[in-house]
């Protein structure tokens, strides 16, 4: 059974996002969050509040044991950008742009991640 949590509009770029993202994939429940809570990155805090969605998912919607959740898979997007212009010289303008990201992870259990590799 696969838990499925989504994290739309999040203002930090994908780029910095996958950082934290790369870290946490195929770790355990409890792996994942003792690395979020002491990763030094911005978007460590909402991934974390992410995790904690899936495994309330888990445990709410399919009795699942939050110590059994592995993170299966958790892929990053862009979503979409803010567009501002700055004053540069000679009364041309440069833009700036605001990149936002949607996040998408998935959980699922050690037995079922034993099952499928076979």
């Amino acid at each position: 059974m696969e838990v499925f949590a989504s994290l739309k509009y999040l203002k930090i770029a994908p780029r910095k996002v996958r950082l934290v993202t790369d870290l946490i994939k195929g770790m355990t429940y409890m792996e994942a969050k003792d690395q979020l809570k002491r990763l030094p990155k911005r978007s460590s805090d909402d991934i974390l509040k992410l995790l904690e969605s899936a495994k309330a998912n888990a445990v709410n919607n399919f009795n699942l044991n939050p110590e059994d959740l592995i993170v299966r898979k958790i892929n990053v997007t862009p979503g979409p950008m803010y567009k501002r212009m700055l004053p540069v010289a000679r009364g041309s303008a440069h833009i700036i742009r605001h990149r936002m990201s949607h996040v998408n992870m998935y959980l699922v259990t050690k037995d079922e991640l034993k099952n499928t590799k076979k």
